[in-house]
């Protein structure tokens, strides 16, 4: 005579449970973290790669290519991960990806247009060793308002320019947008007072006020209290150490292009960085 045994429906419930917690483990894919997050760090929200290592912007990459290369690449591992299986946490958007080729024929992922690095004092997931390095590097962050670029400045004359606006070959950092677009002061404005633009905005296309609602994220090597935004003929302007911020129209938005520097001559529409001196009253 067979026995039967009755379980009751909670008794059941509870043993499906521990089944699928504990039962199939050999069946259950382990959980994989994103390829890309944004995590919480020292110097704010940063992205992160492989492990949690800190991504980095350099600023010599202003063009949008990885020109970091021999011993800065060992110092420096590329980031690379395919955009079609490339895996982003909560925050990140597919579109803000993409891969170039460098010159050596390596590949290299971008953000922005910015190429990604890892650093290799970065011992741990959260450590940012490599923010303000030779103060070209930055963490890599996806809300910078400005950023810096390191390069040689060619005028609308095609002549090489220094920082100091004379004719010279050497890099210069100055300060650029999100995506690259190098920003001009005027020398004649004042101090948080834009003195160039029209009221009917007939030169803001030669010019074009460099126009912001909101101070986001600044590189470290930066000071946000220098940063201000100003009503300029109706519109938001961002100003750095009162300077108010201006684009130029021939420069046609590309990357890294700074032929401003030259017009009408040297020093009218200067770049400019940390050691700008404050606009005057």
């Amino acid at each position: 005579m067979k026995r039967i045994v009755y379980v009751s429906p909670s008794f059941l419930a509870m043993l499906l449970i521990v089944v699928a917690m504990f039962g199939c483990n050999g069946d259950n894919p382990a959980i994989v973290s994103p390829d890309v997050s944004i995590k919480a760090s020292s110097v704010g929200n940063i992205m992160t790669g492989e492990g949690g290592k800190t991504l980095y912007f350099y600023a010599g990459d202003v063009a949008g290519d990885g020109t970091c290369t021999g011993t800065c690449k060992d110092n420096w591992p590329v980031f690379y991960k395919e955009t079609a299986t490339l895996t982003l946490g909560a925050g990140l958007k597919t579109t803000d990806f993409a891969v170039i080729t460098r010159a050596d024929g390596s590949k290299q992922t971008t953000f922005k247009g910015w190429p990604l690095y890892y650093f290799k004092n970065d011992a741990k997931a959260g450590d940012v060793n490599g923010d303000k390095v030779g103060s070209v590097w930055m963490a890599a962050k996806t809300n910078y308002t400005v950023m810096l670029a390191s390069k040689q400045l060619v005028g609308n004359d095609g002549k090489n320019y220094t920082f100091d606006t004379k004719e010279g070959t050497a890099n210069s950092l100055f300060l650029v947008d999100s995506v690259g677009r190098t920003l001009y002061a005027f020398a004649f404005d004042k101090n948080n007072v834009n003195k160039y633009t029209k009221a009917d905005l007939s030169n803001d296309a030669t010019w074009p006020i460099f126009v912001t609602t909101t101070i986001g994220e600044v590189p470290s090597l930066l000071d946000k209290n220098d940063f201000k935004i100003i009503t300029a003929v109706g519109k938001s302007q961002l100003t750095y150490k009162g300077w108010p911020l201006y684009y130029f129209g021939p420069d046609q938005g590309i990357r890294g292009k700074t032929l401003g520097v030259s017009v009408p001559r040297p020093g009218v529409w200067p770049v400019v960085n940390t050691t700008s001196p404050v606009a005057p009253n």
